[in-house]
């Protein structure tokens, strides 16, 4: 019998003037309540096992690596698009229509 790994989450803040920072981690429990909160304030959720993975190395408060920022970035933008936000100084062209982003798993 495969043993099932526990659920993980991971949540970042981001202050649109520096790298994203990790805020939360948790597994099976606390994963759970940071999904829970999550969904209370309508934050989006992105499931991708392994970036999970990658981030939860690292300690509260640190920002994300460098080599993660192109797919932390654009996670972050879908993320402001659902939203209906846009970066300061641009404008929201409702005739573009970005990507999805990949789940690895059901969306929730």
């Amino acid at each position: 019998m495969k043993h099932q790994a526990p659920r993980q989450a991971i949540a970042l803040s981001y202050d649109g003037l520096s790298a994203p920072n990790l805020t939360a981690k948790g597994d099976a429990e606390l994963a759970e309540a940071i999904l829970a909160i999550a969904r209370e304030y309508e934050v989006p959720i992105y499931e991708n096992a392994e970036l999970v993975r990658l981030l939860a190395r690292l300690e509260l408060g640190d920002a994300i690596p460098e080599a993660l920022y192109r797919s932390i970035a654009e996670i972050i933008a879908f993320a402001w698009y659902l939203k209906g936000k846009c970066p300061a100084g641009f404008e929201q062209d409702s005739d573009i229509t970005p990507p999805l982003p990949l789940l690895n798993g059901p969306a929730r």
